[in-house]
């Protein structure tokens, strides 16, 4: 297990001056006074609680790095010789049939109405945070093209500039809210969804009526947590008008805007920006089915579920009453998390790691099911970015693990395909990118994909970053079929659990799934007799 530094990292932008640092606090083993920096007490004397968040906000995204004693990782794919599961009905599985090209990688969630998606993956919840807001089209336009379902964020309304509310508080016109469905919709080609995830503020703007009467959306998620953070959601503000603004509109805005202490020290130019915080959700069973039925009845189709890192007790909460509340799905967020605003530490230090919380998550689903209880459909996320990870989620949570949420590794490419674009217009294509080509077309090698799924006229509307998206998501489909069939899977549903060892003991005691030089080893002494 490596040593991660609680006082320097890139997060952060800090850094240790000594080669010898203390393993626990981090500390210089030599502190020498007239240095000159930057370990992050160093920069804290004078920044203060900026040091809590990885900078800048709205340019970067930022994820924990501590290197827990097991991880997916510690997890690998068993390969066969013979036979072949999953096949279309009536189709026998031999060397022309059973091919990767012919892997199904389509899935479904959903209790009673179900969405397919092409892939097993869908995006984490894209809200208020500023890298969502101006990279939208490109995460929007991709995921649509690309088959798969868009989670649109909490506080979006709420932030809104031109929100506009009634006299009771309530929505009624948030324009970018309408902005970031209405793109996902226009091009949306049968498959995934975009729903609008929830939170205490967007529960008390009346979020889910507006975008239930105004847009008729099938979905709504209700938010406990992330793997992230186990506070509300933050966003930062340079515009003392704006935090005032937010404040009276219900957030948690720190230092308090309104504040004649705050107001001089924005005004001395020492405080420079603002954090808007949402409220901690405060959970209970009763309230829990009250709130599903709630928006059932301002018709929903689909109920899910987002909840993060937290422990064994609120997950267990989290299946069993998703399951006697019939809701369609639950996402299951393990530490340690990916964000566009989060506190470093609390990335770094809080919740159960994704690996030993989507274990519990399988054991209880199992537990549940052996009583005679239907359970939601899960989806596992938390660190989640190639195919091969996307193939033990589904395995290890089998057969009630649908897909993977993806955060960061979904934007990222949007990001990417969206500066390519720039660069082609200023004529500064990096080497990176320029030993490929000197047009989209070129460089992008499913451009012509693209195209022929929205329309050679309809092409000059797609920006650069939705065809990032497609190309990443495209990588991971085809990754994930010749990765099921190597394990001889032919469709999602027919992943198990056997399709997995474990290369540590402690692995196999944490998950369950066989060391490695146990698994399958009854059979082979059958052989062997």
């Amino acid at each position: 297990m490596n040593l991660q530094r609680p006082n320097a990292n890139d997060a952060t932008r800090t850094a240790n001056r000594s080669r010898s640092v203390v393993p626990m606090s981090g500390l210089c083993s030599r502190c020498l006074d007239g240095c000159t920096g930057n370990c992050e007490v160093f920069k804290a004397t004078f920044r203060g609680r900026e040091l809590i968040y990885p900078g800048p906000f709205g340019d970067i995204t930022s994820g924990g790095d501590k290197d827990y004693p097991i991880d997916y990782s510690h997890l690998n794919i068993q390969g066969y010789a013979l036979g072949a599961k999953g096949l279309p009905a009536g189709v026998t599985g031999d060397p022309d049939t059973a091919i990767f090209p012919n892997v199904d990688t389509e899935t479904e969630y959903g209790w009673d109405i179900k969405v397919k998606m092409k892939t097993p993956i869908f995006t984490g919840a894209l809200g208020s945070t500023e890298i969502a807001r101006k990279n939208w089209e490109h995460f929007a336009i991709g995921a649509a093209i690309s088959g798969i379902t868009q989670v649109c964020g909490e506080n979006v309304c709420g932030i809104d500039p031109k929100l506009e509310l009634n006299s009771k508080g309530k929505v009624v016109s948030a324009p970018d809210m309408d902005r970031r469905i209405e793109i996902y919709r226009r091009y949306h080609q049968g498959y995934g969804e975009i729903l609008i995830q929830m939170n205490v503020e967007d529960t008390r703007l009346g979020v889910a009526e507006y975008v239930s009467k105004k847009h008729g959306l099938g979905t709504i998620e209700l938010k406990w947590g992330q793997g992230a953070k186990c506070i509300g959601g933050e966003i930062k503000i340079n515009s003392i008008e704006r935090a005032i603004e937010l404040q009276k509109r219900g957030y948690i805005v720190t230092p308090d805007p309104s504040s004649p202490l705050s107001q001089a020290a924005f005004k001395d130019g020492a405080l420079r920006e603002f954090e808007r915080h949402s409220r901690l959700g405060f959970i209970s069973e009763e309230g829990f089915y009250a709130e599903v039925k709630r928006l059932r009845d301002l018709g929903f189709k689909r109920i899910t579920l987002k909840t993060g890192a937290y422990g064994l007790r609120e997950l267990a909460m989290a299946i069993k009453w998703g399951a006697k509340a019939k809701i369609d799905l639950i996402t299951i967020d393990g530490a340690g998390g990916g964000t566009g605003m989060s506190p470093w530490r609390m990335m770094e230090e809080w919740g159960i790691p994704s690996l030993y919380l989507h274990a519990a998550a399988r054991e209880f689903c199992q537990k549940l099911a052996d009583k005679g209880m239907r359970v939601p459909d899960i989806a596992f996320a938390g660190g989640f970015s190639s195919e091969d990870g996307v193939f033990k989620a589904l395995a290890l949570g089998a057969p009630f693990t649908k897909a993977v949420c993806m955060g960061r590794a979904l934007m990222i490419p949007g990001m990417v395909g969206k500066n390519i674009e720039q660069w082609l217009k200023d004529g500064k294509l990096p080497n990176t990118v320029s030993q490929f080509g000197s047009t989209p077309e070129e460089i992008f090698i499913c451009y012509e994909d693209v195209k022929n799924i929205v329309g050679a006229d309809e092409m000059k509307n797609i920006p650069l970053g939705a065809v990032g998206i497609y190309s990443f998501s495209e990588k991971i489909r085809v990754g994930l079929q010749q990765l099921m069939a190597g394990a001889r899977c032919f469709s999602v549903p027919a992943i198990t659990r056997r399709e997995l060892m474990s290369l540590t003991e402690e692995c196999a005691k944490v998950t369950g799934i066989p060391y490695l030089m146990d698994a399958y080893r009854e059979e082979a002494m059958k052989i062997l007799a």
